[in-house]
């Protein structure tokens, strides 16, 4: 039986492309969402000035221009998307802007769209690196009420 809907959550990463493709080989599914989460910039600035104790400075994004992060986020979802239909999946992309955390945007996302399953990747850390780092795949699993497919790395 295959899924209606999957989301395949997509950064461009090595790991993010192992996921999409094993998302093709064995989900069959009549549409999938490939899902790129972005910050804007304003933000991300805010938060690195923030964890370096620097001050942040005044600044404001210039409203004629888009985003950079967004541009980028969009950049990122075409590969995704271009690859995901290469592994014959009927797919559509979507970026999605992380307002908490990159793992919340995404279990969001799967609850906008009511998707089936979670499809992601994840960096494959362990031992006391994992407990330092909190991976966004394992946040989805623990905070998502679907089934998630989590792709580990490669040897």
């Amino acid at each position: 039986m295959g899924a209606d809907l999957i989301l395949i959550a997509y950064d461009g990463s090595e790991n993010s492309q192992r996921a999409v493709r094993y998302a093709g080989r064995f989900l069959e599914s009549c549409r999938a969402v490939v899902v790129t989460a972005w910050e804007p910039m304003v933000r991300q600035a805010a938060r690195m000035s923030g964890l370096s104790g620097v001050m942040q400075p005044e600044w404001v994004p210039d409203e004629d221009s888009e985003d950079v992060a967004l541009s980028d986020a969009r950049v990122t979802n075409d590969e995704g998307l271009e690859l995901a239909r290469s592994v014959g999946l009927h797919a559509e992309g979507r970026t999605v802007e992380v307002v908490n955390a990159v793992w919340s945007a995404i279990v969001e996302a799967a609850d906008e769209l009511d998707v089936d399953i979670i499809v992601t990747g994840t960096r494959g850390t362990t031992g006391l690196r994992s407990l330092l780092q909190s991976s966004v795949a394992d946040h989805v699993l623990r905070h998502s009420h679907r089934p998630v497919l989590i792709v580990p790395p490669g040897r």
